[in-house]
């Protein structure tokens, strides 16, 4: 029989894994959505990360950290999103670009603000709610959930920002802004994002380093497939993968299943899972039609 204290503690630690996941996923669907590619999560995760430890310790007050992680998210968004959206740059490459500057940046930051090389760990972090044992974190992703699948899918915002996704030429005929809100879908969706990167430095791990996210992002682009771009589906995908990863890290503990499977073989088990659970999906999840496209105006 299985003890009741470590189903509890799995649970509540699948629910620290899911939530950066959950929350890079719920942002890049939003700016999909819309018909901009990000896929610059890895690096807005890990300065978003820096950021909010940095704030963090300096305030010695985790909520201004927070905050912090999320505004440096949408300011990377907004420089992402001005190069996609209105210089018609390639998504790809404006990604990338995010994601290489992201690496030198923070193993500089590191050293240049604390003076240790490589790795620092907050003096401060996002507390627990007490009758729960849950991250504030995790039911700011759940509320977060909710809100975007309302609003994509219940509303008149969510009608348009679809219409931009899937047929921006018919969608500007009607009177829509196309590009604004391309724009605002990219930096709040890489603002949510830049919350991930606080659960992860401030929250969860508690630490900041140049490999923070772990891959984490290229895992929620996955997911975002997974999910058919809607966030209801987000969230049992993400739930799949933080059970895999406390999954892995209780086999770690097991000896009789270390002698099978070498640790560094089982750390590959979340992800080997993830892209798996992606080649089982191509062909039947349907993307917008012009997502990645840059919008071009007849005339221009």
């Amino acid at each position: 029989m299985i003890d009741s204290k470590l189903a509890l503690d799995v649970a509540l630690l699948s629910t620290w894994a899911m939530t950066p996941i959950l929350l890079a996923a719920l942002g890049e669907i939003l700016a999909e959505r819309s018909g901009v590619v990000n896929i610059g999560l890895e690096g807005i995760m890990l300065i978003s990360g820096f950021t909010a430890v940095a704030v963090a310790d300096a305030t010695l007050n985790p909520w201004l950290g927070v905050a912090a992680a999320i505004g440096s998210g949408a300011l990377l968004g907004l420089i992402h999103g001005v190069i996609s959206v209105y210089l018609k740059g390639n998504q790809i490459v404006s990604g990338v670009g995010v994601n290489l500057f992201a690496g030198g940046f923070v193993a500089y930051g590191i050293e240049a603000v604390w003076k240790v090389r490589g790795y620092y760990t907050p003096s401060v972090k996002v507390p627990k709610i007490p009758w729960l044992g849950v991250s504030p974190l995790f039911i700011a992703s759940l509320v977060l959930v909710v809100v975007l699948f309302l609003v994509i899918y219940r509303s008149s915002l969510g009608l348009k920002l679809r219409a931009c996704g899937e047929n921006p030429e018919a969608a500007d005929v009607v009177g829509v802004h196309v590009e604004r809100i391309q724009l605002a879908a990219t930096v709040i969706g890489a603002a949510i994002t830049g919350l991930a990167g606080a659960v992860l430095s401030i929250d969860w791990l508690a630490a900041i380093t140049k490999e923070l996210p772990a891959g984490r992002g290229f895992i929620a682009l996955a997911l975002v497939n997974f999910a058919n771009w809607n966030p209801l589906y987000a969230l049992g995908g993400s739930f799949l993968f933080g059970s895999l990863w406390t999954l892995t890290e209780y086999l770690k503990n097991i000896e009789a299943a270390k002698a099978i499977i070498p640790v560094p073989l089982m750390n590959t088990i979340p992800y080997i899972a993830t892209l798996l659970v992606t080649i089982g999906v191509i062909g039947k999840s349907k993307p917008p039609r012009s997502v990645g496209i840059p919008y071009v105006r007849e005339g221009e």
